[in-house]
């Protein structure tokens, strides 16, 4: 998910709606507007007739409220995975959970097939500690079958009371399904953790927060105060499995590594709607090399920081294809009666790339290797999976890649590659990147 400000957007389109009408155009678009508006009446009478006909002869009393928020729910799921309504209480807990803390399990989710589909467990939190997976799908809660409610309501259901138990049946690739029970408790996410290993600065960024940015410039900090320059070898900024969250972070996030240029550009339905970011001066790193990496769980911001510091060949991004969500999310707030998160516009990376449903592919790719356990279970994921995600204006289309990484380090392939290239041990003709290969500053 990526939030935007939505003030600066419903002027955009304001005005670039006016700005479009020539006075040579008027009569045609006098009247196609006339035409277009009767039709809209049409349809709105023939809501009003069915919503009257539920409310007289349903077999038992709808609430009207009920009936109406459910009508705003299908005409928002219809459009996309991503589009939604959000009622108020849905809507605090949004905003509660973009703040870093929040009650729950602790797993980013979205809705496929009538189930709830795992994008990725937050770490360290009860469904990562209790074996719950990316591309998991989640059937039943306590029992009861998840078919037929919202992903609003399905959410709802697995919040409880810390400390209660919750058993979720999952469902993992074509295997058997079976129960894993979960301890709800408050979830605190520590969206940046970082070490030192060997004189290379590993930097973990799990969720884009409004805190990620301050807590990468704390990282950063102690991480140079406690190696001393000389023998800071490089960086390794670790994005798989992180599901996005919040625009301005990406930007922010971005900019540390960069001197100047582009980072991301966001284009909606009308002209006016476009909007592009730029680094300013100041490298937080000072030139050091990057390693980024991604996988098929890492998603949106992710790949709006992959794909900046890719194009401009700061960072070699190392791993497997990225899950491919390159649409923005602008949240509107409705009052008191909550929010609708509304697809409004696609993203694109400084040399001009959407990644919609194709993802970020890396400069050098690494296999996970899969335990026996999950071995033929995990299916490759990505937004060109999800069924009504947005099309890439006739592009191909690629499926994602594996999301899996070893709880511990020293299995994990894919570290210990980058960790090889920044101590020399391992040769890529892609690392370190070439910077005049770049797009043009």
């Amino acid at each position: 998910m990526i939030n935007k400000s939505v003030v600066t957007l419903v002027a955009g389109v304001m005005i670039g709606a006016a700005g479009v009408v020539g006075l040579t155009q008027l009569p045609i678009v006098g009247a196609s507007a006339e035409a277009a508006s009767r039709d809209t009446y049409r349809q709105l009478n023939l809501f009003g007739d069915v919503f009257e006909r539920i409310r007289n002869d349903y077999v038992e009393e709808p609430g009207d409220g009920d009936l109406i928020e459910s009508a705003i729910t299908g005409m928002l799921t219809s459009l996309d995975p991503h589009s939604s309504f959000m009622n108020a209480k849905a809507y605090q807990d949004m905003r509660v959970q973009t703040r870093g803390e929040f009650g729950g399990l602790g797993i980013e989710v979205t809705m496929e097939d009538g189930l709830v589909k795992v994008v990725t467990p937050i770490d360290d939190t009860p469904a990562a500690k209790a074996g719950v997976l990316p591309g998991d799908l989640i059937s039943h809660l306590d029992g009861e079958q998840i078919q037929g409610l919202t992903l609003n309501e399905a959410v709802e259901k697995m919040r409880g009371a810390v400390k209660e138990p919750l058993t979720v049946t999952i469902r993992r690739g074509e295997g058997a399904p079976f129960d894993i029970t979960i301890i709800r408790d408050i979830i605190k996410i520590r969206s940046v953790r970082f070490r030192i290993e060997d004189g290379i600065g590993y930097i973990r960024l799990s969720q884009f927060t409004d805190q990620t940015f301050d807590g990468l410039k704390d990282a950063i900090a102690e991480i140079k105060e406690t190696q001393e320059e000389d023998g800071l070898k490089g960086y390794v900024l670790d994005l798989r499995n992180n599901p996005g969250g919040l625009l301005d972070q990406a930007i922010a996030v971005s900019d540390a590594f960069l001197e100047r240029g582009e980072i991301v550009s966001t284009r909606g339905r009308h002209n006016g709607d476009s909007q592009r970011f730029s680094a300013r001066d100041g490298d937080l790193i000072d030139g050091k090399p990057v390693i980024v990496l991604v996988n098929g769980g890492a998603a949106s911001a992710s790949e709006i920081v992959a794909g900046a510091l890719q194009d401009h060949r700061r960072a070699t991004i190392l791993g497997t294809r990225s899950f491919g969500k390159g649409s923005v999310q602008t949240i509107i707030p409705l009052g008191t009666e909550g929010a609708i998160r509304l697809t409004t516009a696609r993203y694109y990376t400084p040399a001009g790339r959407s990644i919609q449903a194709k993802g970020i592919v890396p400069d050098i790719r690494v296999i996970q290797e899969l335990p026996e356990e999950l071995k033929g279970l995990e299916q490759p994921r990505g937004e060109a999976s999800l069924r009504g995600h947005l099309s890439n204006g006739g592009e191909e289309e690629k499926a994602g890649s594996s999301a899996y990484v070893p709880p511990d380090p020293k299995d994990d392939q894919q570290l210990n590659y980058a960790y090889d290239l920044l101590n020399g041990i391992q040769v890529h003709a892609n690392f370190p990147p070439d910077a005049a290969q770049g797009i043009p500053n």
